[in-house]
């Protein structure tokens, strides 16, 4: 028969308990400034980044989307390099990147996203019509125009502005484009606006932050009109965080102080890329300080 174990006195579990508390705030008070405050989930030698290789104008490998430069802005504000962990923006993408813990943040991702834990939005913007500056539908504002009534319109197939088009009645005439592409063998957006600059189609609709820049870069002889009067459902307006881990409370809010304390560089950095910026509620044009 094995003898009983003996009891230990209460007084000796306190004494041990608080040994434990002692140390665990010792621990946390010599640790770095990051990791006191970051999960043991995300990188403290790299600012680690889940990013599609292929997604011009936002993210690309050779580093000049505006997403590249937001995050060597966010990683420099950290004192990190920023590494990457490509993979093409599709299905799977969350999977196969930041849950399977390869990278630490999406750099832009629509804010309400079950998959991720958002951050507060660093941008608000807008699905935009694209058109030439000086053509017949240069001062078109909205769908129901009736300069609209006859054009060839270029969309994306299955997005929001396709819902607004078909009541309307301009989808007769519209000409779809892929909704979801590898973008390293598939380019809609170009395409599309290459398409318009050619007189293919009469105008093209994209969401703001890939068609602004676009025009901005490559079409100095379109206007871009942000979609900005569509009241009925769907909203064309949508808030961009960034997106990390489910769970990862800690780091989200240390990127939430980061974009509050410099949400003007932000601005800047998105303006001067061709990124339409609106109003929170999408009830008009942010303006941007100089």
């Amino acid at each position: 028969m094995s003898s009983p174990r003996m009891k230990t006195p209460a007084w000796g579990r306190d004494r041990r308990h608080l040994l434990a508390v002692a140390l665990t705030a010792l621990m946390a008070f010599n640790a770095g400034p990051g990791e006191a405050q970051t999960s043991d989930l995300v990188s403290r030698t790299s600012f680690r980044v889940c990013a599609d290789p292929a997604n011009d104008p936002m993210s690309t490998e050779d580093g000049s989307g505006f997403e590249n430069a937001l995050a060597e802005l966010i990683a420099s504000k950290l004192e990190l390099p920023v590494s990457y962990t490509w993979y093409p923006m599709a299905t799977g993408f969350i999977r196969n990147t930041l849950k399977a813990g390869k990278c630490d943040v999406v750099m832009g991702y629509a804010q309400g996203h079950e998959l991720v834990l958002n951050t507060n939005h660093y941008m608000t913007s807008t699905y935009v019509l694209v058109v030439p500056k000086d053509g017949a539908l240069a001062k078109v504002q909205r769908f129901a125009d009736p300069a609209l009534a006859e054009a060839r319109i270029g969309v994306i197939a299955g997005s929001p502005p396709a819902t607004h088009m078909a009541k309307a009645g301009l989808i007769g005439k519209a000409r779809p484009y892929h909704l979801v592409v590898d973008r390293r063998h598939e380019n809609p957006a170009a395409d599309m606006l290459n398409d318009l600059a050619a007189g293919e189609i009469d105008a093209a609709v994209l969401w703001g932050p890939i068609g602004g820049p676009l025009v901005k870069r490559d079409h100095p002889d379109l206007a871009v009109i942000p979609l900005l009067h569509e009241t009925a459902f769907p909203k064309l307006f949508y808030r961009i965080t960034m997106g990390v881990r489910q769970g990862e409370k800690v780091w989200q809010r240390k990127l939430n102080s980061l974009i509050r304390r410099h949400q003007d560089e932000i601005d800047h950095l998105l303006a001067d890329a061709g990124v339409p910026l609106v109003r929170d509620m999408g009830d008009g044009m942010l303006e941007v300080g100089q």
